[in-house]
């Protein structure tokens, strides 16, 4: 099975120049704690909820002021559309990360594949599972 039959499609992106701020409210509009940021169609970066607080909040940024720029990590891992689930489930193990990017061949952003889509597809329950395990493991 591809990664393509188990991701979402419909992903929300921001820009780099966006306040974190805006970034937040994005994220709580879609209930998400994970916000891609593209420029000039193409993926650039990735601000999690703990970099907002880790990288902006803890040190006392403002909000309003702050972009996404200022917290987003560039070294964005991805996967393409047509790999299979258990490359998918190898990759988040290996990297421990519980979402991935989803790229077509001329790497453009397709869709998102998190560890509840394998969770939620039968024919991926010991891949997730493997994913899982490689997830929490210490660093």
């Amino acid at each position: 099975m591809q990664i393509s039959e188990i991701m979402s499609r419909d992903v929300v992106i921001v820009s780099p120049g966006d306040s974190i701020q805006k970034v937040a409210q994005k994220m709580a509009e879609i209930d998400s704690g994970i916000m891609l940021v593209g420029e000039n169609d193409r993926l650039v970066g990735m601000v999690t909820d703990r970099d907002i607080v880790l990288r902006a909040v803890a040190k006392g940024k403002t909000p309003s002021k702050s972009t996404a720029r200022d917290v987003m990590s560039p070294d964005i891992k991805y996967c393409y559309e047509d790999e299979t689930i258990e490359d998918a489930a190898r990759n988040m193990a290996s990297l421990q990360v519980k979402r991935l990017p989803v790229l077509n061949r001329e790497k453009r952003l397709v869709g998102i594949v998190s560890l509840g889509d394998l969770a939620m597809e039968p024919e991926a329950d010991e891949q997730s599972k493997e994913a899982l395990l490689g997830i929490s493991q210490p660093v």
